[in-house]
């Protein structure tokens, strides 16, 4: 029996933590979009991948 509710615990653990990670994306700009470029110019370079430097270049620079 105790396995039973250790295994729900868990069980309802990674639902929350999918179902927050769901939230928290789905608030995020439009890349390519004035507040995307404004989170970016605020993100720390060194945290920038490859795909958001070019499209930091081509959607916020390049404009």
């Amino acid at each position: 029996m105790t396995a039973l509710v250790k295994g729900f615990g868990k069980s309802v653990l990674l639902a929350s933590s999918l179902s927050a990670l769901v939230l928290i994306t789905g608030c995020s700009p439009k890349v390519g979009s004035p507040e995307w470029c404004t989170d970016m110019k605020e993100k720390p370079k060194g945290d920038w991948t490859a795909n958001e430097l070019k499209e930091f270049t081509k959607n916020c620079i390049l404009q």
